[in-house]
C-alpha cells in the first residue's frame, strides 16, 4: 500500500545552480557587453530548458511485499520492494530505503538502494532473509525519492507503511504419556475411569441386557456356565487450560540461537503443549495472567491450533498493580472443574504462587512449569548484586517447596517429557478415592 503525496515536485539544487549560474552569465555579458559570455550560458539555458519541457505529474508507487505463509523461527523470510513508475516521464534516479524489524536479518536490508525506473515501468528488490524470534515483525516502513527530468527536479520522500510478518514460535519437542487426570468429554484418546466403547480392558462380569454379543468371554462362561462379558474403559477427550503468567519479564530474548526470556520459553512451551493435545483430540484454552487477562475458547483441531498460534504472536509483559490480586480469575472465565490446568510462570511474583495455591485449593488439577531461564539475574550494579541475588534465589526455592508441601507439582521446563512425572502424580491423586 502507498501513501504519496501526489504531485509534489521541487526543484533541486542542479536547477538552482543552473539557474543562477546562467543569470550570472546573462548579466556580466550585457554589462560588459561581451557576447562570449552570453554564448557560453546559452548551453545551460538550452539544457534546461529541454529537460524541463516535460515534467513529471506522478509520484513513485513503493510496495513492500512479504511472506504470508507460515514462517517459523529460525525459517527463511521472502520479502521485497516494488517501485513503479505510473508516469509517462522516466525517472532519472530512484532512491529507496527502508526499516526492518531487529528480528528479521534481511540481506542488505540497511542500506539505501539506488535504481532506474523507465516511463510506465517498475523495478524490483529482493530483500531475503533468516526470522530470529517469534512475533509479529514489520518490514518497512519505507521511503523512496525519484529526481527526473536531468536531475533537475526531485519528489518529496514517499512513505509506504510496514507490512507485517508473521512468525510464529518454533514448537520445542514435548510428548506426555501418561494420562490425564480427568477425562471429560464424550470421545477421545484417553483412557477414563467410566465403563465404556474402548481400547482398554477393565475386567469381566457377568451379562446384562444391553451388552454386545462380541463382548462374550467364552473362556470365562464356558467355565462357571454362566454368560460373562468383557467391559473397557471409555475413551474420553478432555481440556488443558494454558495458564500464561505476563506479570513481568525475565532475561534478555536473544532469538533462535540464543538466550531465551522468560516470555520467550513460555510462548514455545505454551505452543509444545498445546499441540500435542489438540494432536490427541483434546481441546486446549489459552489465558493470560495478567492485567488485560486476554483468552482463547478451548477448541480442538488444526483450525485450534493456528488460532492458538495466532494468538500466541500478542503474548506482551502485561503488568499491573500490586495490590490487584486476581481472586476471581478462572472462575470469571467459566474454566471446566475437570480441566487440566498447566501454569506456565516464573514464579517471580508473590501472586502467581498465591494463585497456583488457590487454584490447588478450589479442587482443580493444577502443573506449574517453572519458565525461569537457569542463567537469569539482575544486572550487577555495585558489590552487594551478587549477594542478593542468592538470597533472593533460596527465597525463591523455599516458595516452590511450600507449594510442593500443598500439593501443586512444580516441573522445570525441559521440553519431552517435562510433565510425565507430574502427570502421573496428578492422575493417581485424581484417581485416589476422595474423604467425604
Amino acid at each position: 500500500m502507498t501513501e504519496p503525496v501526489a504531485g509534489v515536485w521541487v526543484p533541486t539544487r542542479a536547477l538552482g545552480r543552473t539557474v543562477l549560474l546562467t543569470g550570472l552569465l546573462l548579466l556580466l555579458g550585457v554589462a560588459l557587453g561581451r557576447v562570449d559570455l552570453v554564448l557560453l550560458a546559452s548551453p545551460f539555458a538550452i539544457g534546461a530548458a529541454i529537460n524541463l519541457h516535460r515534467r513529471p505529474k506522478a509520484v513513485p508507487e513503493v510496495t513492500i511485499t512479504a511472506d504470508i505463509e507460515h514462517v517459523v523461527e529460525g525459517g527463511k523470510v521472502e520479502a521485497g520492494l516494488t517501485v513503479a513508475n505510473p508516469d509517462v516521464i522516466g525517472y532519472d534516479l530512484v532512491v529507496v530505503r527502508t526499516r526492518t524489524s531487529p528480528w528479521l536479518r534481511l540481506q542488505h536490508a540497511d542500506r539505501p538502494f539506488a535504481l532506474t525506473v523507465p516511463q510506465d515501468g517498475w523495478a524490483a528488490i529482493d530483500l531475503t532473509g533468516e526470522a530470529l524470534r517469534w512475533g509479529r515483525q514489520d518490514v518497512g516502513p519505507a521511503a523512496a525519492r525519484a529526481a527526473a527530468c536531468g536531475g533537475l527536479l526531485a519528489c518529496r520522500p514517499v512513505v509506504t507503511p510496514a507490512r507485517g510478518v508473521r512468525v510464529y514460535p518454533v514448537t520445542e519437542p514435548f510428548n506426555a504419556t501418561e494420562a490425564m487426570p480427568a477425562a471429560a468429554g464424550l470421545v477421545g484418546a484417553h483412557r477414563s475411569r467410566r465403563p465404556g466403547e474402548g481400547g482398554e480392558l477393565a475386567g469381566v462380569r457377568q451379562f446384562a441386557p444391553g451388552d454386545r454379543l462380541r463382548r462374550i468371554d467364552w473362556r470365562v462362561s464356558l467355565r462357571t456356565r454362566d454368560l460373562h462379558v468383557a467391559y473397557t474403559l471409555s475413551d474420553r477427550d478432555a481440556e488443558v487450560l494454558l495458564l500464561l503468567d505476563v506479570l513481568g519479564e525475565v532475561g534478555l530474548p536473544g532469538g533462535v540461537g540464543g538466550g531465551s526470556s522468560v516470555l520467550d520459553t513460555t510462548v514455545r512451551a505454551a505452543a509444545a503443549v498445546a499441540e500435542h493435545y489438540l494432536h490427541r483430540g483434546d481441546r486446549v484454552s489459552l489465558l493470560e495472567y495478567g492485567s488485560g487477562a486476554r483468552r482463547l475458547r478451548p477448541g480442538s483441531g488444526r483450525r485450534q491450533y493456528l488460532t492458538v498460534l495466532e494468538w500466541l504472536l500478542d503474548v506482551r509483559p502485561n503488568p499491573a498493580d500490586e495490590t490487584e490480586q486476581y481472586e476471581n480469575l478462572l472462575a470469571a472465565h467459566h474454566v471446566s472443574s475437570s480441566a487440566l490446568v498447566v501454569v506456565l510462570s516464573p514464579l517471580v511474583d508473590p501472586r502467581a504462587a498465591d494463585m497456583l495455591a488457590q487454584l490447588t485449593k478450589s479442587g482443580r488439577y493444577t502443573v506449574a512449569v517453572d519458565t525461569l531461564p537457569k542463567d537469569a539475574a539482575p544486572p550487577v550494579r555495585n558489590q552487594w548484586t551478587p549477594a542478593a541475588t542468592r538470597l533472593w534465589r533460596i527465597e525463591r526455592e523455599n516458595v516452590l517447596g511450600r507449594l510442593r508441601e500443598h500439593g501443586v507439582p512444580v516441573v522445570q521446563w525441559a521440553g519431552a517429557g517435562s510433565l510425565d512425572l507430574v502427570l502421573r502424580d496428578v492422575a493417581r491423586m485424581a484417581s485416589a478415592p476422595r474423604g467425604g
